[in-house]
């Protein structure tokens, strides 16, 4: 035997520490991936970008810290809801092509510790925003949690076609919270940018349930390509399309932004008709998966658009208009 093999069966012999060690370590990494899996990423990305908006077009200002601190509760809040999301559906996921390698139907994570993980995170969000930051905040993410988790998830979601229009409420919240952060009330204008994020919903989710249709059949998920057929569910992406695109329009005819955002809610949400327009008159899948993406862009750049405004100091309010409101 060489010296090189005795070394390396002493260390088999040994139990070779060094490779516990790295075990462990990719374990706790494995582990630790699942756990964040747990909370949604993606999703929470817009959670967080829209509740930032709703902290920046708010009158005043927060301390950097307590800011973060808001911000990082949305987040909380959100991956919380999440992760009970996961618990609550995970025999729903298990038969989805598209959430089948969510940790839960992998066997990585039980069901009880998804439970208990977003269990405690969406308490101490809430007890976080409120002693943090003040507790009309903290109200609302508490509603927002309270809203996805059992009037979307437990309630409507295997119950009705309409899941997605109310259950989308949820999702619209976040505005309401970072501006509650600021002013510890609600005003006129984020309740708008609630309503631009509700209408929104249903002609986003619709067009992913389109070209996923079979999915939410194999689970029993009563979509609406699934209970009302393809041909009704592309007539309601363009009526809600058609509703949402000039609704995004009243924040800038109220006063509350100005002509970049105006403008540029307009032409965002001319590609938005027009892609709704392929949906209604087509019948591939091409369309909707393009309408997909692009609603995320959409939403993303409304947004956005409001950002750079009040950090590029613009003039507020339509021409002919007091601004300001």
């Amino acid at each position: 035997m060489t010296d090189a093999s005795y070394s390396s069966a002493s260390s088999i012999e040994a139990g070779n520490p060094g490779l516990d060690v790295a075990s462990a370590a990719s374990d706790f990494g494995a582990r630790t991936a699942d756990f964040i899996a747990l909370l949604k990423p993606r999703v929470m990305f817009l959670v967080v970008f829209t509740g930032l908006v709703g902290m920046v077009v708010a009158p005043g200002a927060l301390h950097p810290v307590l800011a973060f601190t808001a911000l990082l509760c949305i987040a909380v809040g959100a991956g919380a809801s999440g992760a009970i999301n996961m618990w609550f559906d995970a025999d729903i996921d298990a038969v989805m092509e598209r959430t089948s390698a969510r940790p839960i139907p992998l066997g990585r994570i039980q069901p009880s510790e998804a439970l208990g993980f977003g269990s405690v995170l969406s308490v101490g969000s809430v007890a976080v925003m409120g002693l943090g930051v003040n507790w009309v905040a903290a109200l609302w993410l508490a509603i927002t949690i309270g809203f996805y988790v059992f009037v979307y998830t437990m309630w409507l979601k295997r119950r009705t076609p309409q899941n997605i229009v109310i259950g989308g409420a949820a999702g619209a919240f976040p505005p309401m919270i970072g501006w509650a952060a600021v002013t510890g009330d609600i005003s006129l204008y984020p309740v708008l940018l609630f309503g631009i994020i509700f209408l929104w919903t249903p002609p986003h989710f619709w067009a992913l349930a389109l070209y996923r249709s079979d999915d939410y059949a194999r689970a029993g998920v009563p979509m609406l390509p699934v209970v009302a057929g393809e041909a009704e569910t592309r007539r309601q992406i363009l009526y809600y399309s058609l509703v949402l695109v000039p609704f995004t329009l009243v924040p800038w005819l109220l006063g509350y932004t100005g002509a970049l955002y105006g403008i540029g809610a307009a032409l965002l949400g001319a590609g938005l008709l027009v892609l709704a327009a392929q949906i209604f008159r087509g019948s591939g899948m091409a369309a909707p998966k393009r309408m997909f993406a692009y609603s995320i862009l959409y939403l993303f750049l409304l947004f956005a658009l409001l950002l750079a405004e009040r950090w590029l100091d613009l003039p507020m309010g339509f021409p002919g208009l007091a601004g300001g409101a």
